[in-house]
């Protein structure tokens, strides 16, 4: 039996960024995070250990002289505020890609804002980093996450169209070509979906058609894992989500010849080391 973990597969830069930041200033002392560093419980409950504290937004407000790390999401300027009136020193480790792309549509919204204009983003409402988006605008953002949602939309005005970098390419391109087709030159798209992800869609399909089973690795927690595991699970049925070794079965794949372990991007690559250590401990 031959067991592969993809390459590709785990923490892309700005998770690895963020999750560096944290053991270094945990190193210094007392450290929180505001809302789960990465959506891996797993991953969450390791820096738990180390002492990283997990708080809410509106929990810096009941705080003082203490030390907060921004995770990769990203965070919208009032979390920037409280921080700073509360005397917080605030550690940012947000994904410089969230930052451009926060800057982008802050630029945008100050462009059309006059005119009546409006930015729209194709994301998950209530995402963490949605919400830091969504906040370069004041709130005025009109977040869509599928067509229908564009029957929102105002197409008699200025638009400009930007994509919370996780999403789906296809779905972006799909999204904007009918923006093109009810709004015309009043559309104005910025393609702003980061490649690293994006990318990973074709290198997922093909891993998952190259073998007989599937173990995709994540946080129930990550849209990336789940958007990724529906992409392995139509290629090859014998696709199991799982969150980690204690979640295999031999049943699962009795009869397969080739194992491919894959994960989200917020999968720490010792989560799929493990449950390739244990299929081999059942292999002897």
């Amino acid at each position: 039996m031959v067991i592969d973990i993809e390459d590709n597969s785990g923490f892309c830069f700005g998770v690895v960024n963020a999750i560096t930041k944290a053991e270094s200033e945990l190193a210094k002392g007392e450290l929180y995070c505001v809302g789960d560093i990465v959506h891996n419980d797993s991953e969450v409950s390791r820096l738990a250990d180390m002492g990283l504290k997990t708080i809410s937004v509106s929990d810096m407000a009941n705080m003082s002289g203490k030390r907060v790390l921004f995770r990769a999401h990203g965070e919208p300027p009032t979390s920037y505020a409280l921080a700073n009136s509360r005397g917080l020193e605030i550690i940012d480790a947000s994904c410089p890609v969230v930052l451009n792309l926060q800057r982008a549509i802050k630029e945008a919204y100050a462009e059309i804002k006059d005119l009546g204009g409006i930015v729209v983003i194709y994301g998950k409402p209530g995402h963490a980093e949605v919400i830091g988006l969504v906040g370069q605008t004041d709130g005025n953002a009109l977040v869509v996450d599928k067509l229908d949602d564009l029957k929102y939309v105002d197409f008699n005005v200025p638009i400009r169209l930007f994509s919370q970098t996780t999403q789906s390419l296809e779905g972006f391109k799909e999204l904007t070509a009918k923006m093109k087709e009810l709004g015309g030159d009043n559309v104005k798209v910025y393609d702003t979906i980061c490649r690293k992800v994006a990318n990973r869609i074709p290198q997922v399909s093909k891993f998952a058609a190259e073998h007989d089973v599937l173990f995709f690795v994540s946080g129930e927690k990550s849209s990336n894992g789940k958007q990724l595991y529906e992409v392995c699970k139509g290629v090859n049925p014998r696709s199991y989500f799982v969150q980690g070794a204690d979640d295999i079965e031999l049943s699962q794949f009795e009869g397969a010849e080739k194992i491919g372990i894959s994960g989200a991007n917020s999968t720490p690559r010792r989560l799929m080391d493990e449950i390739k250590m244990k299929i081999e401990k059942w292999q002897k």
